[in-house]
């Protein structure tokens, strides 16, 4: 029950926010970044941290969440209802990597998509298909992305579907396999904030997540990630 008051808490905070965020006074540049890397990204994805019990979940049970989640975020998107889509498609990337969690076998199989993920992203990106619809199909990318209003502005920071997807599973393995759940957590949250403070910087238009996102987890764990590899040598 304290688990489902805290997140029932956090989504009234968010939503509150979501709603009234252009009434607030807007803030410098760096104030926005700050803003969002330490407190409106990882505040998200404390709902995340809070729904991991729910991984442990049948296979079965996971499938019906996630269709369902995607259903539903489709119906929102389409009714113009953008906040709770919002919501509504973390609990579905979340759900999906869940249930793909239940088919790796070994803590090996999480590092290796841990380290594909890197060259895959960077070059999508850069060059591939992230660009591709970032630059030229906005409204995909609106759909498939999270959005993290700004306050006092009519604009928004925003981070890909996959991106989420990873965190849960990422977060998921650590739970799993006997990893560090807690400081896990907080790595890949704050890696969000150091790519966006990275963009900002270099006044680039986006930078792939998931490079920083993979490196917070296998650095956060690498000691416990050597130690389970020497004992199945």
């Amino acid at each position: 029950m304290v688990r489902v008051a805290a997140v029932l808490a956090v989504l009234a905070v968010l939503a509150l926010y979501y709603a009234f965020s252009e009434s607030l006074p807007a803030l410098p540049e760096w104030g926005d970044v700050a803003f969002l890397a330490l407190g409106l990204m990882p505040l998200t994805l404390s709902l995340i941290l809070a729904a991991l019990p729910l991984r442990r979940s049948p296979s079965r049970e996971l499938t019906v969440a996630a269709v369902a989640f995607v259903l539903l975020a489709l119906v929102l998107e389409a009714s113009d209802l953008d906040i709770a889509a919002n919501f509504v498609k973390l609990a579905a990337v979340a759900s999906v990597a869940w249930w793909f969690l239940g088919f790796f076998e070994a803590l090996s199989w999480v590092l290796l998509v841990a380290v594909l993920i890197i060259p895959v992203d960077s070059f999508s990106v850069a060059r591939g298909p992230t660009k591709e619809i970032v630059e030229n199909q906005p409204q995909v990318f609106d759909a498939l992305s999270i959005a993290f209003p700004l306050p006092g502005q009519h604009s928004s920071a925003q981070l890909g579907l996959p991106d989420f997807l990873f965190f849960s599973l990422f977060l998921g393995a650590a739970d799993r396999f006997g990893l560090r759940v807690g400081w896990t957590w907080l790595t890949m949250a704050l890696s969000f904030g150091v790519t966006l403070t990275l963009a900002v910087a270099f006044d680039v238009a986006g930078l792939p997540a998931l490079p920083l996102l993979s490196a917070a987890f296998i650095l956060t764990n690498a000691d416990l990630i050597w130690r389970a590899y020497r004992e199945r040598a």
